[in-house]
């Protein structure tokens, strides 16, 4: 997997954390600084946090199932790419149903924000290990995109802006089916 693909992949999975930042950060009359680091930490750091434990749990299953990862990685990448896309069309409807009174910048809330947006990655990092795909500089790659990303939509967010939510998670989900499939195009001798 070249740097191109990883930065592609780390933009993808940035995409989910990206458009709940622009969300929290229309719950913010002004912008605050401190709020808006703080979640981009927290988003970064379970981004950059699960794939280690999707590779580890794939490193173990490797011997097992070695025939048949490429369709395993496209499979898995297929299903969060998948997931995003629909995601990116129930957005406005969730958003309805919150209550206004939850604030997304308390601890509590961002740790399961975080998780909840970082579940791709665990797969992610599952396909990483099937690819023998070294851990460490995607790693640090997802969790700085991630970072930047969710920053950037906080400050997007508190400028009123709902406008990319939904077309950054249907550009995410697209970008990791791409991949997914180049993945398989490769292994069946395609490319």
């Amino acid at each position: 997997m070249n740097g191109f693909e990883l930065a592609f992949i780390a933009l993808g999975l940035s995409f989910d954390a990206f458009a709940v930042s622009i969300a929290s950060g229309a719950t913010m009359k002004r912008l605050h600084l401190p709020n808006a680091l703080k979640m981009a930490f927290f988003f970064g750091a379970f981004q950059a946090f699960m794939p280690v434990l999707g590779w580890l749990a794939g490193r173990g299953l490797k011997d097992l199932i070695s025939g048949v990862d490429h369709w395993i990685a496209f499979g898995l990448l297929l299903f969060v790419g998948g997931k995003m896309i629909y995601e990116s069309f129930e957005l406005k409807k969730e958003e309805e149903c919150e209550s206004k009174k939850t604030c997304p910048f308390n601890t509590g809330a961002l740790t399961v924000l975080a998780v909840a947006t970082s579940i791709d990655a665990l797969a992610v990092g599952l396909t990483f290990s099937l690819l023998s795909v070294s851990i460490l500089v995607p790693v640090l790659l997802i969790g700085l995109v991630t970072f930047l990303m969710s920053a950037a939509g906080v400050k997007i967010g508190s400028a009123g802006g709902h406008f990319f939510e939904s077309k950054m998670e249907l550009a995410g989900g697209a970008v990791l089916i791409l991949i997914g499939l180049k993945i398989l195009a490769e292994h069946l001798g395609y490319f």
